[in-house]
């Protein structure tokens, strides 16, 4: 990300589809707090940066990475 550029905001949906699971899966796990993943509040709505994002699922990672 650029210095000075906004954030890039995911919808649950879009964020969903990102992470390869299903909004509601996505829904249950924010209302419920099995998953904390980091989302940003707008109103009513719920936003998710995508580096938010690639930091919970690198954070889940298990072994090693080959580079």
């Amino acid at each position: 990300m650029a210095i000075g550029s906004p954030p890039r905001f995911l919808s649950s949906q879009q964020a969903a589809a990102y992470l390869g699971i299903s909004e509601q899966t996505l829904n249950n796990w924010r209302s419920t707090k099995r998953h904390v993943i980091p989302f940003t509040r707008i109103g009513k709505l719920c936003r998710y940066r995508v580096e938010d994002l690639d930091k919970w699922l690198a954070s889940r990672t298990e072994g090693q990475t080959v580079s």
